[in-house]
Order: C-alpha cells, then structure tokens, then sequence
C-alpha cells in the first residue's frame, strides 16, 4: 500500500494517569504532516486553555475534555477551539511513553542543566545533564517537568517529539514500529492502523533527512477565577492559527508558500 502524499493532521495526547483520579491529557498538540514536503506542524495547546468543552456545556480547562468524555470528546473540543478537523488522534500513557523510550534504547535530549522538581506538591524528579542518551524515566520526567513556565512546557513536549522522530529515524528500521506499538499496548490507543504508520514511516526513510518541525504555542494570558488558575487564549492567536492550519493542510500550498510560525 502507498501512503497518500496529502497532508493530514493528528491530535497527540500525552495522558497522566495517576491513582485516583480521572485521565487528564496534560500535553495537547494538533499536528500537520506533509509527507509531500518533508515538514510537520507542532501547534502546542496549554493544558489550562480556559474554552468551552463540547459535550459538556461548559467552559473550563481544555485538558479536562479527555477527563469526561475520552479521545472523542477531546478531539471535538479542539476542534471547536481552532474551527478545524482533526482526522486522526494518539493517545499515549505517561507510563506507555516510558516504555517505548526503553525499548529504543533512550533518546537524545538537550538537557545543558539540572531539571529538579522542588515543590513539595509535585512528583519528585531530577534529571542529570548532559548525558549521551536519556531513558524512558529521564524521558518522562522531561516532559512532565512544570516548575518554570507553561512555555517551556511545551516546547520540551516538541523537543521530545522531535528528538524521538530522529532517534527512530536514526535506527531506519521500519519493523520495530510493531513491536513499539505493541509495547505501547493498553497505554496507547490511537485511530491509526498499523499499516498506515509503516507506510508513512516508509515514505519519511526514503528522504535522506528526517522531517523538519515547525512549532508554535497558543498564545494567551493568566486568567483567575474564584481562586482558580486558567490560561485565557488571545483571540487574535486563535484566528492566526486557523490561518496556520489551513495553509499547512492544503495540499495546493509548496513549500515556499507554506506559513512558518514565529518562533514560540
């Protein structure tokens, strides 16, 4: 089968499960892939995104959708948000994502100084810098790590996504992509079929250099309510980012028309 060389977008949800409470996707990125230009969009969305939750008839916390209503309901808040499909979605466990590290024996991360969780409040966590390779467990840390900004936050969510896409590109072996999805297991659910993945797995080998990101985060402010911390979109963000989303998922638009964001 070959894949199609139109653009498509995909939701990633990176899901924290913890004992006792409902599943939060506290790392939301809309993705859109162009297999035809080698290049990936990564528009990172703020967990605390103070929207209206399609399907519950409220406005509050966008990572709460996931909570309430699943993938499904997620998906159509999102969609809502930025007034654009989402033709496919993954959702991966913390606990999955450690796992899938581990078995492509770590990843490259930028890491030049200690990262420590200090607050009493938050897991406990340290990561050493500057190390070759870092495991699932560093891996994870790194993307949960919340003691700075939610800035910083997601850009580590695109650094990880970019540093996992070259660490299996770097491997260029297509057959362990099974044997990652099935170590993914219960911890990964996704409305991707396999045989999609290893074929556009396949088209992005077949380029001498792994895919290019483009990155970019909602932009908003801090926003309380009755004591309750939330981050308040910009409204003038959201229709750039609309613009953004159409440009890239246009398969009419080359290269040299393609919107690059801002760097953010």
């Amino acid at each position: 089968m070959q894949i199609s060389k139109e653009p498509f977008s995909v939701l990633l949800l990176g899901v924290d499960q913890r004992e006792d409470e409902p599943a939060r996707s506290d790392t939301i990125i809309y993705s859109v892939i162009r297999p035809d230009l080698n290049k990936i969009l990564l528009v990172s969305i703020p967990r605390d995104t103070y929207t209206e939750v399609i399907g519950r008839g409220v406005t509050s916390r966008i990572n709460s959708a996931y909570a309430h209503g699943g993938a499904k309901m997620a998906i159509d808040t999102v969609e809502y948000l930025f007034q654009h499909p989402v033709d496919y979605y993954a959702a991966i466990n913390f606990y999955g994502l450690t796992d899938i590290i581990n078995a492509l024996d770590g990843i490259k991360l930028p890491i030049d100084k200690i990262i420590e969780n200090k607050k009493a409040s938050h897991i406990k966590l340290r990561i050493e810098p500057n190390k070759p390779i870092y495991d699932g467990t560093d891996a994870l840390n790194y993307v949960r790590y919340r003691e700075d900004s939610d800035f910083n936050r997601t850009k580590r969510q695109r650094i990880f996504l970019s540093s996992l896409m070259d660490r299996v590109f770097e491997l260029k072996n297509i057959t362990k992509i099974p044997e990652l999805i099935h170590i993914g297991g219960s911890n990964l659910t996704m409305n991707l079929n396999s045989d999609f993945i290893l074929n556009l797995a396949e088209n992005l080998f077949f380029n001498d250099s792994p895919p290019t990101f483009e990155n970019y985060m909602l932009k908003g402010k801090d926003l309380v309510i009755r004591g309750d911390y939330f981050y308040d979109p910009d409204d003038s963000d959201i229709r750039y980012i609309q613009e953004l989303l159409a440009n890239w998922s246009d398969e009419e638009t080359k290269l040299e028309d393609l919107m690059i964001p801002a760097a953010k």
